[in-house]
């Protein structure tokens, strides 16, 4: 090894060690100087407000950071559909810095180790799919919350930077500020909707036509009859169990029946169908 090496290190070496040796002052902006819930979503739905978001499927920055700058209250980054890998979400995830956008993530099954990572790097709430029975519950819901109240493990290392917080302030809050929302889409899961209810710790129950109807072999037929039955039954177990309830509203008319009916959380679409929709409004009483 050269005398030039030998200078590099001792100068990087004795940046490390000045650094370490600062005044604590410099990490201010990582310590809040309260220790407020930082997900407000939670108390929204506790006093019935309803609050409206979308699912964000393509793995981009910049479309977040527009979506999130709309007066939408959440995003969810969904890892169960796309192309999304972690290091896509966690730049999503960062890209609603500066707003109140509360990101959360879609995952793709319901197991701890694929709810861990997307905690660690800053989301705020963990969307579980395919919820179908009371067992099904209550694993999502220790997924979510450290020890003794659930299985979640300790190493958030970079949630704290996204939420300009020190590590001890995150980890006194963590439990309350994690939402966790659970997909009722299945059949058995309408036919189980009492006991699955009936779990402690559920945030959020969402109702999922596309895969509710499929479960009964009537795919891509979110108004039939049949799904349209299967999904009062979800709703009316969900609002007797007093969890709060969201689902999907395809326009501001059935928004505000779905509202009137108690829903504090409504998915206005995916990225892709908001910028179709978006699109196809432009053309309208264009003479083509």
């Amino acid at each position: 090894m050269g005398p030039c090496v030998r200078r590099d290190d001792e100068r990087i070496g004795y940046a490390i060690l000045r650094a370490s040796t600062l005044p604590a002052q410099r990490n201010l902006q990582l310590t809040s100087t309260s220790l407020t819930p930082l997900n407000r979503l939670r108390q929204q739905w506790r006093e019935k407000r309803p609050t409206f978001g979308a699912i964000a499927t393509i793995p981009s920055i910049q479309t977040v950071q527009i979506m999130a700058r709309t007066g939408i209250d959440w995003i969810i980054v969904d890892l169960e559909h796309g192309p999304i890998d972690l290091g896509s979400a966690h730049a999503m995830i960062t890209a609603t810095s500066g707003t109140p956008c509360v990101p959360m993530v879609r995952i793709a099954a319901n197991e701890p180790h694929l709810a861990k990572a997307p905690m660690d790097i800053g989301a705020l709430g963990i969307n579980f799919p395919m919820i179908c029975s009371a067992a099904d519950a209550e694993k999502a819901v220790r997924s979510v919350r450290y020890p003794p109240k659930g299985d979640r493990l300790w190493g958030p290392f970079h949630a704290p930077f996204r939420w300009g917080v020190s590590m001890p302030d995150y980890m006194t809050t963590a439990d309350d500020d994690m939402i966790c929302m659970i997909t009722i889409e299945h059949v058995e899961a309408v036919n189980r909707i009492d006991e699955i209810m009936a779990t402690r710790g559920i945030d959020l129950a969402v109702i999922g036509p596309g895969d509710l109807a499929t479960s009964i072999n009537k795919r891509g037929l979110p108004d039939d009859p049949e799904v349209v039955a299967l999904m009062q039954r979800a709703e009316e177990g969900i609002l007797k169990s007093g969890v709060p309830i969201g689902g999907v509203a395809r326009s501001a008319e059935q928004a505000n029946k779905m509202i009137e009916r108690g829903y504090v959380a409504l998915a206005l679409g995916f990225d892709w169908s908001l910028f179709q929709r978006g699109i196809t409004a432009s053309f309208e009483g264009i003479k083509r």
